[in-house]
């Protein structure tokens, strides 16, 4: 049974052991075993891609390519009710972002200087969609859709081959429906690795999106600290749940969102925090019942063993501990949660209610599930549309706008010794041209 942590009575060091996520240090072995990986898909391409997917995935693939025929002959195979659960959650998805669309910006901050930010979507995507133990169509919308509605051109889907050699019915089936170009099989760092460089197979990505385990975190920050590596979207490991509850609060309901997080992965991890010691022993209570219940009960059994049910001296304690912990997803279960919502603002994604499960942001209410794990809901943000996008600036000047701003130009060039960058303006405004067309500005006729 979970035991009951009195935050007021830990130590220093037993209150950080107590939010200590389990896989939070990547180890010397691990940095080495992906850096391994990454140079063996450089020099090897699709052969060590097929070998280290016969080692990790046990399945032995002639080719690393699902062609598109055979993703649309599966996903026609995906059962009604699944077809109509991704098309809720679809049509869901798409609205909320959608509404996040940038504009463009065109301003003249001074007469004759024309200052503009644009958008244009990433030419070329990957997306990386988990696999192992669950089917994850959820994931292929999430990126999907972004990817889709920003018109990025090409669109990589990859994911570990099932026992058979393919892809779930469920995963084609969103992957059309977002619009994937093309699909590969391959999983863990050996398939960021892929994505980031290329293989004979597979085309080389600007930037890689999607989830997964600490391998899989630590290969997308390794390829994108390479010279002319791709970007990447965000740290986003294993999942975390932490909940914030008081009195009146459903136990069950409150056992249930902890358990569906830890059922995600054995390196998963989820924490509840309550002044009510009794709202804690019936959440206790709850947990070790459900549990039993689940199918994957060994799996979130070992996210449990990392995982704490805390008593707070009171709400604002709750708080404090859940900004600095920086949750992925936080749920707030309180009979008046308004009142601190404006104080919790270091988490990935919020959930608000007693009705408002956080398996709900997972598949459908229409936010991305793909955010900042670790503690990086500090200083990273949620995934959105914007991060399809890449901004960049634009400025135009007219003759009368380098004659004005000119001078400011010269002065601070002069000032940081870069004589070029001076020289580039004094040139100009010296020249014969300007003064014609500086004339000629000043009477079109």
């Amino acid at each position: 049974m979970q035991q009951i942590l009195n935050w007021q009575r830990l130590s220093a060091e037993q209150q950080a052991q107590a939010l200590r996520r389990p896989v939070q240090e990547t180890s010397t072995a691990l940095r080495e075993q992906v850096a391994a990986i990454i140079e063996a898909i450089r020099e090897r391409g699709d052969a060590a891609l097929l070998e280290l997917t016969a080692r990790f995935d046990k399945v032995a693939l002639s080719q690393t390519e699902l062609p598109m025929t055979r993703v649309r002959a599966l996903a026609a195979q995906a059962p009604e009710k699944v077809r109509a659960a991704i098309d809720t959650a679809y049509g869901n998805i798409r609205r909320f972002h959608e509404a996040q669309q940038p504009s463009p910006i065109s301003i003249d901050t001074m007469p004759g200087v024309r200052c503009e930010q644009r958008f244009a979507p990433m030419g070329s995507v990957g997306l990386y969609i988990p696999g192992g133990s669950a089917s994850l169509p959820s994931t292929v919308l999430m990126l999907g859709v972004p990817a889709q509605i920003a018109n990025c051109p090409t669109r990589v889907l990859m994911s570990p081959p099932n026992q058979a050699g393919e892809l779930t019915p469920a995963i084609c089936y969103a992957a059309i429906k977002c619009g994937v170009t093309s699909v590969y099989l391959g999983g863990g760092a050996q398939a960021v690795a892929a994505l980031a460089m290329g293989t004979k197979s597979i085309p080389a990505v600007d930037k890689i999106f999607g989830p997964g385990n600490s391998y899989v975190t630590e290969a997308k920050q390794q390829v994108s600290q390479r010279a002319g590596g791709p970007a990447i979207d965000l740290p986003a490991g294993p999942s975390e749940l932490l909940v914030i509850a008081d009195d009146s609060a459903e136990p069950a309901f409150v056992a249930a969102d902890l358990l569906s997080q830890a059922e995600h992965g054995p390196d998963s991890q989820v924490i509840c925090l309550s002044p009510s010691v009794a709202l804690l022993e019936a959440v206790q209570k709850e947990l070790e019942q459900q549990l039993n219940a689940l199918p994957r009960r060994d799996i979130a059994a070992q996210a449990m063993a990392s995982s704490s049910l805390i008593a707070t001296r009171d709400l604002a304690e709750a708080v404090a501990i859940s900004e600095a912990y920086a949750p992925e997803h936080l749920s707030i279960q309180l009979s008046d949660p308004a009142q601190w919502l404006h104080q919790l603002t270091r988490a990935g994604s919020v959930f608000v209610g007693h009705y408002t499960p956080e398996s709900g942001g997972d598949y459908a209410t229409g936010t991305n599930h793909v955010l900042p794990t670790y503690g990086f809901a500090r200083n990273y943000s949620s995934l959105g549309l914007l991060d399809f996008y890449r901004r960049y600036t634009v400025q135009t000047v007219t003759p009368a706008g380098l004659e004005a701003l000119g001078s400011a130009i010269i002065n601070l060039a002069e000032e940081e010794s870069l004589d070029a960058h001076s020289r580039a303006v004094s040139l100009r405004l010296d020249s014969e041209r300007f003064q014609r067309d500086r004339a000629q500005e000043e009477s079109p006729e």
